[in-house]
């Protein structure tokens, strides 16, 4: 079974920066993506950032420039961080991993206010 386990949510300002760290363990195979969604009150989840095993990081085009996907292989973690961070961008959170399945993280606030 594999878990994952996100931290590094809270409340933040309008501009201001939060970083995330996601950490997965268990029985872990080859990890094809690893990275991180979002769902707004009402919502759809949405991709954020993704890297993938081919070294690519996928981002959100309302993201880039702010948000910055890395990744510690030898931890089996993943990291966002997020910069000028909007109103608008107040959503849980959550971790997500392909590998011989697909998991999820249980979800972490980030509440920006204006």
């Amino acid at each position: 079974q594999v878990v994952l386990v996100e931290s590094g949510g809270g409340l933040v300002q309008a501009g201001g920066s939060l970083r995330l760290s996601c950490s997965a363990s268990g029985r872990i195979f080859s990890i094809n993506a690893m990275g991180w969604y979002r769902q707004a009150p009402g919502k759809q989840r949405e991709l954020v950032a993704v890297h993938t095993s081919g070294g690519d990081t996928n981002y959100a085009d309302s993201v880039k420039g702010r948000f910055t996907d890395s990744r510690d292989n030898a931890k089996n973690t993943v990291y966002l961080q997020m910069n000028s961070l909007k109103p608008e961008e107040t959503a849980v959170y959550y971790c997500h991993m392909r590998s011989d399945g697909v998991y999820w993280g249980q979800g972490t606030q980030v509440t920006v206010s204006s």
